[in-house]
């Protein structure tokens, strides 16, 4: 079980206080929950989908669902074909001039999927490519994934995430094409393994935030450059909060929150992204911290956390081995500056704890 790392001398009553939260940074599961077979191993999975994606790239609708078929290796080895409901999802990337080919929603009968790698999942969140002639697009796919997986390192508290290389059988104009995609744990699935619920709420305060997890979480995006989300508030006329979920034990503050969505990100570098405008940045590339004054007193440990996990970090770079080497060499460089900047007590005092966030 991981802990925060202590600096200077202690007394029982703050270790007492860090193994009470041990859980919300740890890695191994101490609710009893279980991982579902699709999202124990990392291994890529080799997948086709045969449906009308002619039509679903042309009307995407987010509500009806489309007939499909849905074929992956099964646990021996054999292909198994189940049928599959298809509808598009999400919404910037939904749009057509953002993406040629949006993310997907995949509905499966689970009776279907029963006894096989996809037991226990029915509806799945599938990020895609976004545009089907740009290769470079792929690889941004495959960053967003890798944002995933750093989180996973630092915290039981994530979605998990699975890589796919889907086979798309467009059954509209007789023509295929290959590319990778990552399915996302369900966020039932991730609450449930952690011994939590789902909390559907409006804006909350950061005081009713695991101050713990927040400020780990605030530290993550920052270290991905991501200002994109929210842990207190919705977007405008809906519940909270902006790519992240909140979670509870009780059903009642405090709430831990579950960030997703990284397409965003500094690490990832999309062209369509843009710099959040609230915070006059000139680039997506370019780190904010927006962390609460509150736990500003957590901020150092939490950093030597993270410095403490560099290595675990770094190796997920290198495990995913289908990065092209622009990525491997840019993705590592984004990640030793944030490693540069956070050991230097100076500026964390001027640019991490002199920015935070006092509403």
């Amino acid at each position: 079980m991981k802990l925060l790392p202590k600096t200077g001398p202690v007394n029982m009553l703050p270790v007492l206080f860090l193994l009470a939260c041990a859980a919300v940074l740890g890695q191994e599961d101490d609710h009893g929950g279980q991982t579902t077979p699709l999202f124990s191993s990392h291994d890529p999975l080799e997948v086709t989908i045969e449906a009308p994606i002619e039509t679903l790239m042309t009307e995407r609708p987010d509500e009806e669902y489309l007939d499909g078929l849905f074929s992956f290796t099964g646990n021996d080895g054999q292909t198994q074909s189940i049928d599959l409901k298809i509808r598009t999802r999400g919404n910037f990337r939904r749009m057509e001039e953002s993406c040629d080919f949006t993310p997907i929603r995949l509905n499966f009968k689970k009776k279907q999927v029963e006894d096989t790698v996809f037991a226990g999942q029915d509806k799945l969140k599938l990020v895609t490519h976004c545009r089907s002639n740009a290769p470079y697009f792929e690889q941004l796919l495959l960053r967003e994934y890798l944002a995933y997986r750093l989180l996973n390192v630092l915290t039981e508290n994530s979605f998990n995430v699975r890589l796919l290389h889907i086979t798309y059988i467009d059954t509209d104009a007789a023509k295929q094409l290959t590319k990778y995609g990552f399915v996302i744990e369900d966020k039932d699935d991730v609450a449930a393994r952690l011994g939590m619920t789902i909390v559907n709420s409006g804006d909350i305060t950061h005081d009713q935030l695991n101050p713990r997890q927040a400020t780990l979480v605030n530290l993550y995006q920052y270290m991905i450059g991501n200002t994109d989300f929210s842990m207190v508030k919705g977007e405008p006329g809906e519940e909270c909060c902006h790519n992240s979920e909140l979670m509870s034990a009780t059903g009642d503050a405090p709430f831990t929150p579950l960030p997703y969505d990284f397409d965003f990100a500094g690490i990832v570098n999309a062209p369509y992204a843009q710099a959040n405008p609230n915070f006059n940045l000139h680039s997506v590339r370019q780190r904010l911290y927006r962390g609460s004054c509150r736990t500003n007193d957590l901020l150092p440990e939490t950093i030597q956390y993270f410095i403490d996990n560099r290595a675990s970090l770094y190796a997920i770079v290198d495990e995913i081995t289908m990065l092209s080497s622009r990525s491997r060499k840019d993705v590592p460089t984004y990640l030793n500056a944030f490693f540069r900047d956070v050991a230097n007590p100076k500026f964390v005092d001027d640019r991490l704890i002199g920015k935070c966030n006092d509403i």
